[in-house]
């Protein structure tokens, strides 16, 4: 078995963290983790590198580098914010779906396929904790684990369990392993 923290980065103002995201991701580090990791990973925004170089710390594992999957960051943002604005606003992956089936359908199966990735960076029995960006992290759970998820709010987060090459997805919380 494996596990993976998929959180959703903190408060931001353009791809920074703002001093509430960073009061916040400290406290998620301190209160809501469940460590130790072997692994540390961002899609490479700043906001989240930012954001998994925080929770790193808080849990003492500096020793331990942020790794950047690039592939957990998608090429067309600017589409993603498009389709996510004319879905509504908290719209979940499936109305996003109703809004543009090709990108979600492209996309998640892209992300999918970087998620299972960082499974396999992940040692058996090993816990990994990426921070990345709401809606594309709901859409790497569809075409992983083709689970929908609810949307992350900002700092909030999934574990996903890898048992035997198959995938269960639930609401991030302390102890569950």
């Amino acid at each position: 078995m494996r596990y993976l923290e998929l959180v959703r980065h903190t408060d931001n103002d353009g791809d920074k963290l703002t001093s509430d995201g960073i009061a916040a991701a400290e406290t998620i580090g301190r209160e809501q983790l469940t460590p130790p990791y072997a692994l540390f990973g961002s899609t490479g925004a700043s906001r989240a590198t930012e954001m998994a170089e925080i929770l790193r710390r808080m849990v003492g594992q500096e020793d331990l580098p942020v790794t950047v999957f690039p592939d957990l960051r998608s090429s067309v943002e600017d589409r993603w914010r498009t389709a996510a604005k004319a879905a509504g606003k908290n719209a979940d992956i499936e109305a996003i779906r109703d809004v543009d089936p090709d990108l979600v359908e492209h996309e998640g199966f892209l992300l999918g396929q970087a998620l299972r990735g960082v499974f396999e960076a992940l040692p058996d029995g090993g816990r990994g904790l990426v921070v990345g960006h709401s809606p594309t992290n709901e859409a790497a759970v569809l075409g992983l684990a083709t689970e929908v998820v609810g949307p992350l709010g900002k700092g909030e987060g999934v574990l996903i369990v890898e048992d035997e090459g198959g995938f269960r997805v639930r609401p991030m919380a302390r102890g569950d392993v």
